[in-house]
């Protein structure tokens, strides 16, 4: 009945508010009671993380596997709850992409052109593409092209599994299109005289603003590209050298894209319930021995002014991280530093905190810290692999550190704008410029210095990525070179949900017997 309760409440935080997501509960597929603009807006309202997804799913699996966090304990062995919740997210939001998709062609039908659509399709194929490259990095195989479409007719009710190549160069081409496409003078009209259509303030992510979503078009292209360029760098290659090379509008220092909590009016509640109920996920041995290569438990020898903001000592003030690989006999860790008692004495985590967990800052706001697209940062650190392996433009070391220290400097700025806008963080943290530049030039940390190791450019990436265990997950998957104690990573997927197993059963019988069967060391298409 708790977890009936948290879900009801959870729903409630979303959909119910009445700030930007006014409409988002009628009815989908009655277009005298919903616009296109209601059902976008249902689109953007889904972009949130899941309770459960981050519970069972981020904090249990995908911290471990990157090891951007060490787990204390596997208490909790039912990802399946958090599996559930991201399925019926993204196919719940499908058929209302799909029902968009439907009104397009209604509009036109009822005399207006394709070209009055351009935009609104536009953002439609882009929001779409991040919601399902983050389906299919998790997964693999999904249904896809036929999937979202039951209301058109029978034969779509159990869609069969699409190719994971097949699902990324169909949405490369979309983000392609998209970015061609998109008119970023709002003044602009159409050819037969009419405004472009608008989506207006429905559109709760950039407000309608264009050259926004030709920047987070392009920003998946490079991300996406280069993250399949092992597999196929003949199709990869030309899609990175068209979005450098041109200078195609990219996520910048400053503009991050983001679900912010207060801009979208939803309380992000499910952060701090997360990591409270969880309990067991604390700094690590890898990470710790990144930011700070002395291991110091006084904190004098970190190097990264990011591990401040990261995470904090334990109950006796020190920075002691748990062993990522614990061994036969784990150590033992309790304490509650995650508990809501912090709201009142912030200082006690528990007398059995022994351990550095996460900033409590950092997972107790609900209003100002944001959960992450794609960072400029990340844009950067990309552009700087590209350059220092000649992909889609000239090899050239130079600028391959020119763009990996701008991917540090942005990185910084970026984490610490967060702590010091954050309302509940106190005392506010503040970097300086003589810091970002120690810190870019430290010899641990300059490329140059580093010999000009992609390994270097991957640590800076993953360690921006502390909040997005899942594209942590996907660097180490792809490169294998990110930083890593123990054995090799050999979890490279989800399982699918129970439920495909009943409601879609032949197709799914299909996938797992191609797979050799539901295993999480499938590898993905992209990976060598």
């Amino acid at each position: 009945m708790k977890k009936i309760l948290l879900l009801v409440l959870f729903v409630a935080s979303l959909f119910g508010c009445e700030k930007n997501f006014e409409a988002i509960n009628e009815n989908p597929y009655n277009p005298t009671e919903t616009s296109m603009e209601a059902l976008f807006n249902g689109v953007i309202a889904s972009l949130p993380l899941g309770w459960n997804e981050q519970f069972y799913v981020h904090n249990e699996k995908l911290y471990e596997a990157s090891q951007l966090g060490a787990l204390t304990a596997h208490a909790w062995l039912n990802t399946g709850i958090g599996i559930d919740e991201i399925w019926n997210n993204y196919y719940a939001t499908l058929k209302n992409i799909r029902e968009i998709e439907r009104r397009f062609e209604l509009f036109k039908e009822k005399g207006g052109t394709e070209e009055e659509l351009k935009n609104v399709r536009a953002m439609l194929k882009i929001i779409t593409a991040y919601k399902t490259f983050y389906m299919t990095d998790l997964f693999g195989d999904i249904p896809f092209f036929d999937a979202g479409r039951g209301i058109e007719g029978l034969e779509f009710l159990r869609p069969q599994y699409d190719t994971q190549e097949s699902i990324y160069k169909s949405l490369l081409e979309d983000l392609r299109w998209a970015d061609a496409q998109i008119e970023t003078n709002p003044f602009v009209t159409a050819t037969n005289g009419k405004p472009l259509y608008s989506f207006g303030s429905f559109d709760a992510l950039f407000k309608s603003n264009m050259q926004r979503w030709r920047q987070f078009a392009n920003a998946l292209r490079l991300r996406y590209a280069m993250r399949m360029v092992e597999k196929d760098r003949a199709y990869a290659e030309p899609i990175i050298a068209e979005i450098i090379q041109q200078q195609k509008p990219l996520v910048k220092k400053g503009g991050e894209i983001v679900v912010s909590p207060r801009a979208l009016g939803f309380a992000k509640q499910s952060t701090h319930w997360t990591f409270r109920e969880h309990k067991n996920l604390r700094m690590g041995t890898t990470i710790w021995n990144v930011l700070s290569p002395q291991n110091k438990e006084d904190g004098s020898g970190i190097i990264d002014p990011r591990a401040f903001i990261f995470f904090e000592p334990n109950n006796a003030m020190k920075w002691t991280p748990y062993p990522n690989v614990p061994g036969a006999v784990p150590p033992v860790e309790g304490g509650a530093p995650y508990g809501g008692q912090r709201d009142v004495n912030f200082d006690f985590k528990g007398v059995s905190c022994l351990y550095s967990p996460f900033s409590y800052y950092l997972i107790r706001d609900e209003a100002d810290v944001p959960e992450i697209l794609i960072t400029a940062a990340e844009v950067q650190f990309l552009k700087a692999e590209a350059y220092l392996r000649g992909i889609g433009v000239a090899q050239d070391n130079f600028q391959a550190e020119i763009e990996y220290s701008d991917g540090i400097e942005a990185s910084m700025l970026f984490w610490y704008g967060i702590a010091e806008n954050t309302y509940i963080w106190e005392p506010k943290p503040q970097v300086t410029q003589a810091q970002i530049f120690g810190y870019i030039f430290h010899p641990a940390v300059s490329l140059s210095a580093n010999g000009f190791k992609l390994e270097t450019i991957y640590t800076q990436a993953w360690l921006d990525m502390f909040r997005q265990p899942w594209e942590a997950f996907a660097l180490a998957r792809r490169t294998g070179k990110t930083p890593r104690a123990g054995a090799p990573l050999n979890y490279f997927r989800l399982n699918y949900p129970a439920s495909e197993s009943t409601y879609n059963a032949e197709n799914w019988s299909a996938q797992t017997a191609k797979m050799g069967g539901d295993r999480n060391d499938v590898k993905m298409w992209w990976m060598l």
